[in-house]
């Protein structure tokens, strides 16, 4: 554990509450990616079945069981609860086109050929870029409602903050998770433009919008 680690379970801790709040008080879904909050509860899913093989610590345990918990309720709130609000024509996000191409990673570029390693190691591809249907549904909408801004902020300083993880575990511990480092990276990079709308325009009380796709 350190500084970097805390305050990105944290930063991922509120993201998800931020969200959950959204739908909760607004009564509605609309703008949020019912797509990528399937991809991010698989996700946790297929990581966190150590939590029925090992036990590492009370923290690790509560966290897992946490984001488990909301994964599934912001589902049930979009699919079931408050689905006549969910916007499911402009979250049309292909999904295949992320899962057949990280199941096929999963089995060929792994660190032991076991189902629960080709699991997490799957989980760890797929979290790089579940985000992705819901920033297409953003472009295609052309807007966004600040709180989800808010959302997509922390989610991806989450993201930032477990890359200072990796470097200070490389230079305090002289360990290196290549698949974890790799995926990191490459989702870290998905938030670039947006961290950039987000400081010049939702800080300043702007709305965000994008450009429609050509």
């Amino acid at each position: 554990m350190n500084i970097f680690r805390i305050l990105g379970d944290l930063c991922h801790l509120l993201a998800l509450i931020i969200l959950l709040m959204k739908i909760w008080k607004s009564k509605s879904c609309n703008g949020i990616s019912g797509k990528s909050q399937l991809l991010f509860a698989l996700v946790f899913t297929t990581r966190y079945l150590d939590l029925f093989t090992s036990f590492i610590s009370i923290y690790n345990t509560v966290m897992k069981v946490i984001f488990l918990i909301c994964a599934y309720v912001t589902i049930y709130l979009i699919y079931v609860k408050l689905r006549k609000t969910y916007n499911s024509e402009n979250d049309t996000f292909r999904m295949e086109f992320l899962l057949v191409p990280v199941v096929g990673l999963a089995f060929l570029e792994n660190y032991a050929f076991t189902p629960l390693e080709i699991l997490w190691t799957f989980s760890i591809y797929l979290e790089a870029v579940a985000i992705l249907p819901q920033l297409f549904m953003i472009t295609k909408t052309g807007e966004a409602e600040s709180i989800t801004t808010h959302y997509l902020f922390f989610l991806g300083l989450y993201r930032l903050l477990y890359l200072g993880n990796w470097i200070w575990r490389y230079y305090t511990e002289k360990f290196c998770d290549r698949i974890a480092v790799v995926s990191g990276v490459v989702q870290t990079i998905f938030y670039f433009d947006f961290f950039y709308l987000y400081v010049t325009k939702v800080l300043r009380g702007k709305k965000l919008s994008l450009p429609m796709p050509v």
